[in-house]
């Protein structure tokens, strides 16, 4: 066994995109490896103080997509070009954003599966925990009416080696089953 020194190591990470509107309405996509489920239909955002928090802060709404083999290059461009440097990322960046059926936020046409979520609550230290009101899966990553993890090619974040690496959905196991052979 190796010991490393602490480090923000995790996995997997999920590749998410946060979108949101700012006062004026206009689109934000940001790419955020640190999002997580936080409770049962709660998402956990940990952030730092930016464009998209204050869109936040302003709409209390936001959507948060799952970067895809088909959206990398998007995915990883609105991750390293701020707003405000660059007000036209979003259309750079080739993506498409509609306005959520649920929530005041952006859709983005292109990631095939997004949660809408309503903010709960943003602390100090921009910890945002949201509220998952509806979720919106493309037909194409449906299997017998449930999202395929092979045909949806999401994404995870390697912290250590600063790779995306592809989730296969390959199968190794039931989930709630597999222990009970132990039992």
């Amino acid at each position: 066994m190796k010991e490393f020194k602490k480090n923000t190591w995790f996995y997997p990470l999920a590749v998410a995109i946060i979108g949101t509107y700012d006062k004026d309405l206009n689109p934000n996509a940001m790419n955020a490896a640190w999002a997580s489920i936080y409770d049962y239909n709660t998402v956990l955002l940990n952030l730092s103080k930016h464009k998209t928090t204050e869109n936040l802060e302003v709409n209390k709404a936001f959507t948060l997509a799952f970067a895809t083999k088909d959206t990398l290059e998007a995915s990883d461009y609105v991750g390293i070009v701020s707003y405000e440097k660059e007000p036209n990322k979003i259309k750079k960046a080739g993506l498409t954003p509609v306005k959520a059926p649920n929530v005041n936020a952006p859709l983005f046409k292109e990631y095939p599966l997004t949660l809408e979520c309503v903010v709960r609550s943003i602390d100090d230290d921009y910890h945002v925990i949201g509220d998952i009101v509806a979720i919106q899966a493309d037909e194409r990553i449906l299997t017998d009416g449930n999202i395929d993890p092979k045909k949806l090619q999401a994404l995870s974040f390697d912290p250590v080696n600063h790779k995306y690496l592809l989730l296969s959905g390959e199968v190794v196991g039931d989930a709630f089953k597999a222990g009970l052979k132990l039992k």
